[in-house]
């Protein structure tokens, strides 16, 4: 006699039901839920980083201080939160961490994308990546924009040939000065430059070879282990992040099967990042399924904030997508002191950024 779907659908949730470990979320379960909305004041996330919801952190009047896209953000010894975004009526836009506006500045930026915070000495400078494609540069600035340094391009210098695309979406500082640049949305290459903006070399490259990458949207300097401090680079279309040697040698991949992930952000023994899309639907790229990812010292992911609950099988990292739609598309994290975490977005309806309390 034939089954209705009905009843084939409750023998197939049992099955795998009856294969999972108590907690874990089985792959049906993960492809067949939807994501539930989730108020201010909800908490989310999993094990020790669980956190309370605070969709209106920002006290801004939109009017005044606009923003299209709130791309990334980073927090200055002082503690005050800077934030870029392309909107050139106020491409730097500067917070306290209660949401309250202390300062803005910058109108060249239309395609400003890229933030990176360096401290050389006790003096902390702004590398700005701008990815439009009239005005692609990176630039250094003082924390009030001061203009000190543009980078040469590569078209320019030899680097690439003069009709390849460069579009810069991030930018890393190694131990030593050298600045590097993902050129996430151009030729997909990171880009090694002098401390003086002078070109020196790039790896990387498009393609699926695990020294290739797929979109290296960001790229950032891991000094967590005792040894020599590695580069991660995001290869977001792969669903991974990448490990490479100062010099560009590759090391490992941390596959995170599901997430878009956007820049690493290291803070402390973990790595968070935005996820800007996962792989909801038909497993392809689904708009407006973003979430948080944070993995530990030995690069397991831990908890998901918005996003399914992390689990391995046999030590293979499980399909990751949204769970509750409190977030569009997740593309940066600001983690402060207090391990409390600021998220950026794009294409969320010009929003702004969304605070997350540590619980």
């Amino acid at each position: 006699m034939n089954k209705t779907r009905r009843e084939f659908l409750k023998q197939v949730a049992a099955a795998g039901t009856a294969f999972a470990a108590p907690g874990m979320a089985t792959n049906f379960d993960v492809n067949i839920n939807t994501s539930r909305s989730s108020p201010d004041n909800d908490v989310i996330g999993h094990g020790d980083f669980r956190y309370r919801v605070e969709k209106d952190w920002a006290a801004l009047d939109p009017a005044r201080h606009p923003v299209k896209n709130c791309h990334e953000m980073v927090m200055d010894k002082r503690g005050r939160l800077i934030m870029i975004t392309d909107e050139t009526q106020n491409n730097i836009i500067i917070f306290n961490k209660d949401g309250k506006y202390l300062d803005s500045w910058g109108s060249k930026y239309p395609g400003g994308h890229g933030l990176t915070l360096w401290n050389a000495g006790g003096e902390e400078f702004l590398f700005i990546t701008d990815t439009n494609a009239e005005t692609a540069r990176v630039e250094k600035t003082t924390l009030d924009g001061r203009v000190l340094l543009t980078l040469e391009d590569p078209r320019e210098v030899g680097g690439y040939d003069t009709e390849d695309d460069y579009l810069p979406t991030e930018t890393a500082v190694g131990p030593d000065g050298t600045i590097y640049v993902a050129d996430g949305y151009g030729s997909y290459y990171v880009l090694r430059f002098s401390p003086d903006g002078k070109y020196l070399d790039k790896f990387g490259g498009a393609g699926s070879a695990d020294d290739q990458l797929n979109e290296p949207h960001g790229v950032a300097v891991d000094t967590r282990s005792n040894g020599t401090p590695t580069l991660l680079v995001t290869s977001r279309r792969h669903n991974s992040f990448k490990r490479f040697t100062l010099e560009g040698e590759y090391l490992e991949t941390i596959f995170l099967p599901g997430a878009y992930v956007c820049r690493p952000v290291i803070n402390g023994e973990n790595v968070y990042a935005g996820v800007c899309w996962s792989r909801k639907r038909y497993l392809n790229l689904t708009p407006e399924s973003g979430f948080i990812t944070i993995l530990d010292k030995d690069d397991n992911v831990v908890s998901n904030p918005a996003g399914t609950q992390p689990s391995y099988i046999n030590g293979e990292l499980q399909l990751m997508v949204q769970e509750e739609s409190i977030f569009k598309h997740c593309h940066d994290v600001c983690i402060d002191e207090d391990k409390n975490m600021y998220v950026c977005q794009w294409n969320a309806g010009q929003t702004y950024p969304i605070k997350l309390h540590r619980v």
